[in-house]
């Protein structure tokens, strides 16, 4: 990996700017600035100011007028700090421009949160995923790491040690990237190669959704008990994981929590989390988490929702959940969100509160998606008879001499499967339901 500038050492003190176009924005450029604060402190550095800046218009130099970049550069240089962070994405050409008027390092939101991805990652395709969005990100802003070297030497068709080094660097790179976009393809086949055993066996799976800290991996780990990392952190897991678990009526579920999202969050990283990201779109349904002690709940679901817009999986069932419920100071904001969200589960993954009705709801989505079916199976096929255990809820066995008769309750994808040893025609699948009950 090639760092984008060189650092003689760690930086201390940070300064951010939020620039925003329109006075009805700046509600919302304090809360990203805000949200930025918690980025920045993820990544341990310390913030010793924030200041919000109104602009007209976009200037290609800076972002914001010189005027008021000048009177930015003069605060952190008062504060002494070592670094700009800004809220807005910057150009390549824009970034060099601010480092050389203040004299110090300048990031913008992207790189602080592909700094955060890069310090999480921990399997294989995370490190590979967050690699790849960096190599791509830095590609154009090499030249910062080699402003220092001039176009030195004469003669004709001679080149500057600057310009030699910083093309080397650059071919390095798209090899690099090359190399990175190779590894990430077979990374991915053997994901799609588990997702068909999976498949395969035809358990129900559901995934965990919603804006960074939630509390998603709180939940998975409420549910099923899994020892997952948890930390009070923006993206403080990236990888996936996913757990088993028994529902009461002893139907298998495979839960999954993905990587939770922001707003603003760069393209490259979106791209590159593909693959992880997938779990949400190949999934029976999804359930979407909401931390209803934020004031910018509505806003962060939005978020969420159209990343899953992108991927093709906003049209899933969806359970919404209503996390973090023992942390609301405002019980009238809590009533005015359930007039959206009329049918969601009010939990705290903290204290365990509604976690039984939120089970009980989960069985509900499960069961949504299965039929209950009398089968006529010839006795010598213990092994379907163990697959109907496994994978669904036999609900009567009756055994008989050539065959074993058995209603069972199972995944409607599984129907294939057990299609041909149909004892009713499946319209008749109720009545067989109507007969374990009687």
């Amino acid at each position: 990996m090639f760092e984008i500038k060189a650092k003689d050492k760690m930086v201390e003190r940070a300064l951010l700017v939020g620039a925003y176009l329109g006075a009805d924005k700046k509600a919302e450029a304090q809360s990203l600035l805000e949200e930025l604060e918690e980025l920045v402190d993820t990544l341990g550095i310390p913030v010793v100011e924030r200041m919000l800046v109104h602009h007209r218009e976009q200037h290609p130099r800076y972002l914001i007028g010189s005027g008021k970049a000048q009177e930015i550069v003069d605060l952190a240089k008062k504060l002494e700090c070592d670094v700009l962070v800004f809220d807005n994405e910057l150009s390549p050409s824009q970034q060099r421009n601010w480092e050389e008027l203040a004299g110090m390092t300048v990031a913008d939101r992207h790189e602080i949160i592909l700094d955060i991805f890069g310090a999480r990652a921990q399997t294989r395709e995370a490190r590979i995923q967050v690699d790849l969005a960096r190599m791509e990100y830095s590609l154009p802003r090499l030249t910062r790491a080699w402003s220092h070297l001039g176009q030195q030497g004469g003669g004709i068709g001679a080149k500057g040690e600057g310009e030699s080094q910083l093309e080397q660097d650059k071919r390095k790179i798209r090899l690099q990237i090359d190399r990175l976009k190779r590894e990430l393809e077979t990374v991915r086949r053997a994901r799609a190669t588990q997702r068909k055993d999976r498949k395969r066996a035809p358990v129900p799976n559901a995934a965990i959704v919603g804006y960074t800290n939630v509390g998603k991996s709180s939940l998975l780990r409420r549910l099923t008990g899994a020892d997952v990392f948890i930390e009070n952190k923006l993206f403080a897991t990236l990888d996936t994981t996913t757990r088993k678990i028994a529902l009461p009526n002893k139907q298998p579920l495979l839960l999954t929590d993905t990587v939770g999202f922001v707003r603003k969050l760069p393209h490259q990283l979106v791209e590159a989390f593909n693959a992880t990201l997938e779990e949400a779109a190949l999934s029976d349904f999804l359930i979407h988490v909401l931390d209803v002690s934020q004031p910018e709940v509505m806003e962060f679901y939005n978020t969420t929702m159209s990343v899953l817009t992108d991927l093709g999986a906003d049209t899933k069932q969806m359970l919404v959940v209503f996390n973090k419920v023992d942390k609301v100071v405002d019980p009238a904001a809590l009533f005015a969100l359930r007039r959206h969200f009329p049918e969601a589960v009010s939990v705290s993954a903290l204290t365990g509160e509604g976690m039984d009705e939120l089970i009980e709801r989960i069985s509900e989505f499960v069961e949504r998606g299965t039929m209950t079916v009398e089968l006529r199976l010839p006795a010598a096929r213990a092994d379907l008879l163990a697959r109907l255990h496994r994978d669904g809820t036999v609900r009567d066995v009756r055994y008989e001499h050539e065959f074993t008769d058995v209603v069972a309750t199972i995944p409607t994808r599984a129907l294939e499967v057990f299609a041909s040893f149909l004892a009713p025609p499946v319209a008749d699948a109720v009545d067989a339901e109507e007969r374990v009950r009687a």
